[in-house]
Parts: C-alpha cells; structure tokens; sequence
C-alpha cells in the first residue's frame, strides 16, 4: 500500500479537493511512479464539469512526469529510478493499435475516461471508499501514480521533468497535428485557430516544418504576442477582424492548411472557411459530446479536407522523446508556456488557465 496525496473531483463543476488516498501495489503490467508534476489540460477541467460523463469522485491528470518507484513482475520497459512521461493508454491490440494509430485505439474511450482499469477496479481508495482513478491510465493529479506500462515513456534523466509532462497530451497533440497528421510542405500556409498549449506547440512545429506563412488566431492579445516570439509570422485578433477575409488576404487566396483547437463551432466554420481549394482542416478542439456544426457543402466538394486529430497522431514512444530531443536543441522550447504551481494551488491554477492568465500550468508535487 502507498499513500499520497491527490486532487480530488468529488462532484460536477466542483472544486478539486486535496486530501489523501491509498494506493494499491502496481500489477504485474503496471508501474508506480512518483510524480514530479504534471500539466493541466483543457481535458481535465472539461471532465470536473462533466462535458465527458467520467464517474466521480475521481483523481484526474494526465499529463504527468516523474520518477519509477517500482514494476510489475511482467513490466521490462522501465525499471525502478528511470525518468519517464505519462501518456494516453490504448490496448496494443485491435486492428488500430497493430497498425501503429495508438490515439485511435478502439477501446481509447473506455481505457482513458472509463475512470478504472479495464477489469472495472481502481487502485485508489480514499476514507475506506473506492475513488475513481486510472483516468488516461495515469490519473496524475498526485504524488504517485499506477500507470500501466504501454503509457510510460522512457525520457532523459537530465532534462527537468517540470517541463515533460505536457509532452503527454497537449504538447504532443499540438506538434504531431502538424508534423504527423498534416505534414506541411516547406514554402506552405497554415493558420493555428487558437494560441494556447496547443495551438502555440503547432506554431513551433510549423516554423520547424519550413512553413512559410504562420497565422495565429486568437482574442487574447498576449497570447498571440507569445505566438508571434515562438514562429507566428501574422497574428489575428478575432474580436477586432473578419477572420476569413484577413487570412485570404494574406494567403493570396486561403490557407493550405489549418488546426482548429477551440471546440467552438463557430470557429471551426471559420478554420474550414479560409481553406484554398485542396485545403486541409485538422479539428483538434474537444467540445461537449452531442455538438453538432454545419459547412457549406460546397466549400468541401472543391477538394478540401476536414479531418479529426487525437493525441497528434502519435506514437508516444516514438514521438515524445523527438519532441524532448528538440527541446533539449533549443529549437522547441516548451518551457516558455508554462507557470509552476504547487499541487495545494491546483484551483488556483485550474482557474488561471480558464481565464487565460496562463498558457500551461504544471502542478510541481510535494515530496
């Protein structure tokens, strides 16, 4: 048995509460990590409001980094003391997972919002009560983890797992819509609806792709002064511009390529609208189930794409230590998203990226 502390979801749009839970010992496939910190998603706070119906109380988090406490007997991929991030889970065996799509296993739904195990057990307990927990597979919001060994990347000892975590999720999603989903051409365009996490991680994967106009959409003033320093080589104000005709102007026409991160209908419509003919739409944005938006028909018959990106396309295994490799050459800094908060501050900082006050808050653990 482990004890820790962790955030707690107790109920719909509710506080996260710290309080202490108990830890089963990892199975035979699994591994307990003690967290170092982890990154608060957009996803996590969409799950406390219950816009995907997790079964509270839960422990979230899913963008963890930390340090391997202890294995199962089966686990060979990791040993005790090595680094690693935590990333989304998949099975390893349907026809999706065989063909290297992981983010689009068949089971991804159950395995990371389920809020247990497959097997319908969690490793948390709290005041003698079950909490739901294995959220992601990780649930990171914690001192210490059980993940399962398939969402445990392996990364270098001597780079600050402070700044990993969000390789996990938001980093890797924003990257891989643009190195593995849509594969820009040097020379092309692409405009980035949105400039948070996301949004600013596709910025800096475009600008290392060689594209040559970089457009970044966003309300927030300082967020799109950020996305001008790390590659934007146009910002759009949206409250204070029509969105599609700029970018036209400025593509001599439409965009080859844009990412949609906001979940907002009406921005996607726009991310679709301000596409040239042979145009591709990558929606990343996670928007309450059952939304529903409408295109012109016509818009698409005319050779453009719409198509959905989840976890960037990624291998995590593969893709996540390229993305730390960058990092490390100062070509992808990462750590300028971020703020660090302690896990006590977690609403705090929950409240703060609403607001838009921060780009990427990672809760630092306490030993």
């Amino acid at each position: 048995m482990v004890y820790a502390r962790a955030a707690v979801v107790e109920q719909k749009h509710g506080p996260f509460v710290v309080r202490e839970v108990e830890l089963g010992e990892p199975r035979e496939d699994e591994v307990l990590v003690k967290v170092v910190a982890a990154g608060i998603c957009h996803t996590d706070l969409i799950v406390r409001d219950q816009w995907y119906p997790v079964p509270l109380p839960a422990i979230l988090g899913h963008e963890g980094a930390g340090v391997v406490e202890a294995v199962g007997s089966r686990v060979t991929k990791v040993k005790p003391g090595d680094h690693v991030v935590l990333t989304f889970l998949s099975c390893g065996r349907c026809r999706n997972c065989l063909r290297g799509r992981p983010s689009y296993c068949l089971d991804l739904y159950r395995l990371n919002f389920g809020g247990s195990r497959p097997d319908g057990s969690s490793p948390a307990r709290g005041d003698g009560q079950p909490i739901h927990a294995y959220f992601f597979g990780q649930s990171s919001f914690a001192t210490y983890s059980i993940a399962h060994e398939r969402n445990v990347v392996p990364v270098p000892e001597d780079v600050p797992l402070e700044y990993l975590g969000p390789l996990g999720c938001g980093i890797q999603t924003g990257a891989g819509g643009v190195f593995n989903s849509l594969h820009p051409e040097a020379g092309s365009s692409i405009v980035v609806f949105g400039t948070g996490t996301v949004g600013l991680s596709a910025v800096m994967a475009a600008r290392l792709s060689g594209c040559t106009t970089i457009i970044g959409v966003d309300i927030r003033p300082q967020r799109l002064e950020l996305a001008r320093e790390l590659g934007a080589t146009h910002v759009i104000n949206a409250q204070e511009t029509e969105v599609v005709q700029a970018i036209r102007e400025l593509t001599g026409g439409g965009a080859d390529y844009s990412i949609e991160t906001t979940a907002s209908p009406r921005v996607f419509r726009q991310a679709v609208d301000c596409l040239n003919q042979l145009g591709v739409c990558g929606l990343i944005g996670a928007a309450p189930m059952g939304t529903e938006t409408s295109l012109d028909m016509n818009t698409i018959l005319f050779g453009r794409t719409v198509r959905g990106i989840i976890e960037g396309d990624s291998v995590p295994d593969l893709f996540i230590p390229q993305l730390v490799e960058l990092y490390r050459q100062g070509t992808f800094p990462i750590d300028r998203l971020m703020r660090i908060y302690s896990l006590d501050e977690i609403n705090q900082a929950a409240a703060d990226s609403e607001e838009g006050r921060v780009v990427k808050p990672v809760l630092r653990m306490a030993a």
